[in-house]
């Protein structure tokens, strides 16, 4: 799944690409994607991209004098750019087109998405808040007013454990399955810890994993074209993912928890004392 770092360069990569543009055709292949009705997607047609903006996971191309067209590429969307369109009609139903935006030059952006757990969702709105997905984010974790004190403050009432809050986007906007786990690495923190049982210095680690990883991973994929992010993301990755790999730090074996529908990773000495985590999924499968 996209997250913040991704997300964050596909919005300078859109911003240098779409600004200025005008849309003249808003293509929908796969219905299922439309979230809004009023306005419909013609609306977009005509008007010039006026900026574009990302909140949390959500991408927002905002036009000039017109609606919003608000993308969440949940767990297997992706935006591909092209210089030059495919002429004629895309057909509906065949692969994994979902939505085809063309400009006044000839270039343009498909959304699709793979597999067959179809979350893709777009938007178009006069405003952002409508959004339901936008309008319940937390704070951006790379904000300038995003200090220390404010991460103190959203974990301090925080029964949770740290992996399930870090990927609470109501409670912090843009850090999934994926980054939560680089976080927790850098910060040396089991993922089960409980959020509210943080002491004042292992915040203050917190908050620098989470910002550092953040930060990092944006700059390596700054510049970026669209098609190389997905490599990008995983290439940086040091715990998430590679399960049985050694440790890039400490050279234990990198373990696995799974779940229903994820699983999480993690170092053993350095985030939980040496200890493995109970996968419980696994434990149930071997009675």
């Amino acid at each position: 799944m996209p997250e913040l770092p991704e997300v964050e360069a596909l919005r300078d990569f859109l911003t240098e690409h779409l600004t200025g543009r005008e849309i003249v055709r808003v293509l929908p292949v796969a219905i299922s994607v439309l979230k809004t009705y009023d306005p419909p997607l013609t609306a977009l047609e005509g008007h010039r991209v006026a900026a574009v903006h990302r909140h949390g996971k959500f991408l927002d191309v905002e036009t000039a004098g017109g609606p919003h067209l608000v993308t969440h590429l949940a767990r297997a969307g992706w935006l591909h750019w092209k210089d030059s369109l495919p002429s004629g009609m895309p057909r509906p139903g065949k692969g994994p087109l979902a939505l085809r935006a063309a400009l006044e030059t000839g270039a343009g952006f498909d959304l699709t998405e793979a597999g067959t757990q179809k979350r893709l969702a777009v938007y178009v709105v006069s405003d952002p808040q409508e959004v339901p997905g936008v309008a319940r984010l937390g704070p951006d974790p790379l904000a300038d007013d995003f200090d220390e004190a404010r991460l103190a403050a959203l974990l301090g009432g925080e029964r949770r454990q740290l992996k399930g809050a870090l990927r609470d986007q109501s409670l912090i906007a843009g850090v999934g399955n994926a980054y939560s786990d680089e976080i927790l690495h850098a910060a040396r923190m089991s993922p089960f810890k409980l959020a509210a049982s943080l002491t004042d210095e292992e915040t203050a680690r917190l908050y620098a994993a989470l910002r550092d990883t953040l930060t990092q991973a944006v700059e390596r994929s700054r510049g970026l074209a669209a098609g190389k992010l997905k490599a990008e993301k995983k290439s940086g990755m040091r715990v998430h993912g590679r399960a049985g790999e050694p440790c890039p730090v400490c050279g234990d074996t990198v373990r696995e928890v799974s779940f229903s529908d994820s699983s999480l990773q993690y170092c053993p000495t350095c985030q939980t004392g040496g200890k493995p985590l109970a996968d419980r999924r696994m434990s149930r499968l071997l009675k």
